[in-house]
């Protein structure tokens, strides 16, 4: 008989393999740029500019370009100039103060509030500070106090020239992001959907702690527009790809707002279905909404997804005729509700409705238009 304890922690490991797989595939095209960029830098100083082992042109290009979702050309250039500044201030205390214990001290606390002056940034503040104690505790190099900062440099240099020359598509992580937004918003309409099919409020709350999990990501998906959208404006490879990027950052602003009126709208329901005050009539009709209302996320989904604009086209046409369906149903009437939390309900999703409508390339005066008048 097999012991259940002995299969959780393999279980556990398989996971865990898996994850990492997948999160080193991701990394393989940024993984390989890191390592040309801080090989290319140090070979760089070494055997044109004559350094001997000028390890400040490795570190500066590695700590430049490193794992972020921020904008990254940006990025670099705060980081790479911190490194910079650092060494060099670095450099100069130690030509005047010598090495020692409380050399470093000092030094660390001067390039603190130098760059705390210069810029308000964490990263910039900690590389300027890291590098400068660094100058101050390691050997002076064979070439002199300031061969270091031009190592820093020439790392800063070829990390600049690897961000600006190997841009990723712009357009992918925004995508991937909203996608993921989109699902997340089709399943907490379904979510809700079920709590009425089987009168359980429990799963109402539980779609409502599922739309409250999507902050997280929204935020990731804001960072992803702003270096998506750096990169579109100064790359020339996909300077062309600007007007689908200031798309997608127009759709975002709806699919938030539709997020946080399901997280209304679920609520209220949950309440709706403890104080019983939907009919079963007035509760198949809401449930059928929400299932339309989620197949039609969906096929917005795909229009969001797809890189050919002819189709995407097509797809967002039809996500509109189809929420264009439900929002002219959407009246307390139609629905069957006869009571007023019923009726709270269905102003509730109006406003959701609206939100996924212009999300879909709507706009705001024709999707209020399409909602009956109460």
């Amino acid at each position: 008989m097999p012991n259940p304890r002995g299969a959780a922690p393999l279980r556990y490991l398989r996971v865990q393999t898996r994850v990492g797989l997948r999160r080193s595939s991701a990394s393989l095209r940024p993984a390989l740029q890191m390592t040309v960029c801080a090989i290319g830098a140090y070979a760089f100083a070494e055997y044109v500019l004559g350094h001997a082992g000028p390890l400040f042109a490795a570190t500066s290009s590695l700590i430049a370009l490193g794992f972020s979702r921020e904008a990254r050309l940006r990025r670099v250039l705060e980081v790479g100039i911190g490194c910079t500044l650092g060494i060099v201030v670095g450099d100069l205390l130690l030509t005047s103060l010598g090495s020692g214990i409380w050399q470093a001290a000092l030094v660390l606390f001067l390039s603190i509030m130098l760059a705390r002056f210069l810029d308000g940034g964490v990263i910039f503040t900690t590389q300027l500070a890291l590098q400068s104690v660094l100058v101050v505790l390691l050997p002076a190099p064979v070439g002199g106090p300031f061969t270091r900062s031009l190592d820093a440099v020439v790392g800063g240099c070829f990390a600049l020239a690897v961000a600006f020359l190997t841009p990723s598509d712009p357009r992918r992580e925004p995508k991937n992001d909203l996608r993921k937004l989109l699902d997340e918003l089709s399943q907490v309409l379904r979510g809700c959907s079920n709590a009425l099919i089987y009168s359980d409020s429990t799963l109402a709350w539980h779609a409502l702690v599922r739309a409250r999990g999507t902050q997280t990501l929204l935020d990731s998906m804001r960072t992803s527009l702003k270096s998506s959208k750096e990169v579109a404006t100064l790359s020339p490879v996909f300077r062309q790809h600007r007007g689908e990027i200031h798309e997608l950052s127009h759709t975002l602003g709806f699919v938030d707002l539709a997020l946080r009126n399901s997280r209304v709208f679920a609520r209220r329901l949950a309440s709706a279905i403890n104080n019983a005050a939907l009919s079963d009539e007035g509760t198949e009709y809401i449930s059928e909404v929400l299932t339309e209302t989620a197949d039609a996320v969906d096929e917005l989904v795909i229009a969001l997804s797809d890189p050919a604009a002819t189709l995407r086209s097509r797809y967002l046409h039809n996500a509109r005729w189809s929420l264009a369906a439900v929002a002219s149903r959407l009246h307390p009437d139609q629905l069957g509700i006869q009571r007023l939390e019923g009726e709270t309900v269905v102003m509730l999703f109006r406003p959701l409705m609206v939100d996924l409508l212009e999300a879909a390339g709507m706009d705001h005066r024709e999707a209020l238009d399409l909602l009956p008048e109460i």
